[in-house]
């Protein structure tokens, strides 16, 4: 089965200065048939003016993966971590028992752009931090471990260039930038998918992503 989400189709909060496209029920947005998928519980496409952002907040039992996709992102938490997270750093904050932790533009002058996501933790006990750099490339990359059945990966793609996704219980392509068409190998079939755009595979074998042209995706491997 595969599922078709379209940026169009996500709600949207604004706040002082920020804006969040939501890809799954969130507050007064809540849709009973959206509310997760596998481990999955939070895609969030933020948008953060110059010097603003999100004060201290807390959250618990939850895996937070962030990866920046324009601008650079002030990080503090109440682990005691702070520091800049930039385009080709991917973050993961375990948030086990309880954390707090504040988001915001570090620049005075440059927009904000990250995607957040967030899982179904299987970490009990104290808060965890992990920043990686990624270097993005034709292949899948891996980015950030995660305490879930679930895998991130990210990959890059000049036009026509084309990767092949291997078969998982479940599969989840969310695209950042340019246009990727999606062929369903066991089905003869094909999608294309613009920026913001989602496919949710479940149990549908190995597929490929051709791009139309230059292209970035994030893509989920989730074991449930």
């Amino acid at each position: 089965m595969i599922e078709i989400h379209r940026a169009g189709d996500r709600f949207c909060t604004v706040g002082e200065g920020v804006s969040t496209w939501h890809s799954f029920s969130y507050g007064a947005h809540y849709d009973p048939a959206n509310v997760g998928f596998g481990p999955i519980v939070a895609i969030n496409t933020e948008h953060v003016e110059a010097g603003q952002g999100y004060e201290a907040h807390r959250h618990a039992d939850v895996e937070i993966v962030t990866w920046v996709l324009q601008g650079v992102l002030r990080h503090d938490d109440s682990t005691g971590h702070s520091g800049t997270i930039r385009v080709g750093t991917a973050q993961r904050l375990s948030a086990g028992t309880g954390v707090e932790h504040s988001e915001r533009n570090a620049s005075t002058e440059v927009p904000l752009a990250f995607v957040q996501m967030m899982l179904v933790s299987e970490r009990e006990g104290e808060p965890e931090y992990v920043q990686r750099e990624v270097v993005p490339g034709t292949g899948l990359v891996p980015t950030v471990a995660v305490h879930a059945p679930a895998e991130l990966f990210v990959v890059r793609l000049a036009a026509g260039d084309i990767v092949t996704v291997p078969a998982s219980r479940r599969s989840l392509i969310h695209v950042t930038a340019g246009s990727i068409q999606l062929d369903d190998n066991a089905r003869h079939s094909n999608t294309v998918l613009q920026p913001g755009d989602e496919a949710r595979l479940t149990a549908a074998g190995e597929y490929d992503l051709r791009a139309i042209g230059a292209a970035d995706a994030l893509i989920w491997q989730l074991q449930r």
